[in-house]
């Protein structure tokens, strides 16, 4: 992979965190997108449907949709 890097010593850089479930629902009910839709498109953002399923399913607390 190539590309042009540009970088500034007074720039201020911030991570973002995982996308989980819940913003997954909320976004395919706002665009009034099919889930598996949604779901398919954000794997490109490293989004894993069945980790996220396994996840809900061992969590301790219920979790509302």
């Amino acid at each position: 992979m190539s590309g042009f890097y540009f970088a500034h010593p007074e720039a201020k850089y911030f991570a973002v965190g995982k996308i989980d479930r819940d913003q997954v629902d909320d976004y395919h009910r706002r665009k009034g997108m099919d889930l598996r839709s949604v779901e398919r498109w954000l794997r490109h953002l490293d989004y894993d449907p069945d980790l996220q399923e396994t996840v809900r399913e061992t969590a301790a607390v219920p979790v509302s949709t």
